[in-house]
């Protein structure tokens, strides 16, 4: 597999149901799949090892609290969450759409920039749009 190929295949078919693997360029995931939610790039209670040994394949981010913190410039620094975590397996990270209504009364909605968000740590402004949204996945 190239470094830039994905691919999914369905492995068994059961009516509306199916089972399958997910292959990524840092590993293959089988679905359905659990995913331990390490929100600010940690999987809360638990060592990157301890997971390793349970056979989790992928853990998932979230892209609102990331960008908060750690932040994206010290992930940056780590070369992305992969390195900050100490997890070089697959991580999914969501768009951060979510906290639209999660922490609806820290946020505001322009339809021509984004939500506007007040921080709920220290009360900074910042906007997340869809293309930012990507833009700091990228980075992730």
């Amino acid at each position: 597999m190239t470094s830039k190929e994905f691919s999914f295949e369905i492995l068994a078919k059961h009516e509306k149901s199916r089972v399958g693997i997910l292959n990524t360029p840092r590993g293959s995931i089988d679905t359905p799949a659990f995913m331990p939610v390490g929100t600010l790039g940690t999987v809360k209670g638990v060592f990157t090892d301890d997971i390793i040994k349970s056979n989790t394949q992928i853990i998932l981010g979230n892209t609102y609290h990331l960008m908060i913190r750690p932040g994206i410039e010290i992930l940056k620094n780590f070369n992305g969450l992969h390195d900050y975590m100490n997890w070089q397996k697959p991580i999914l990270t969501d768009s951060g759409g979510f906290q639209i209504m999660s922490l609806s009364k820290f946020n505001k909605i322009d339809i021509n920039i984004g939500a506007i968000f007040k921080s709920h740590l220290d009360g900074k402004k910042f906007i997340l749009s869809p293309e930012k949204s990507i833009k700091i996945q990228k980075n992730i």
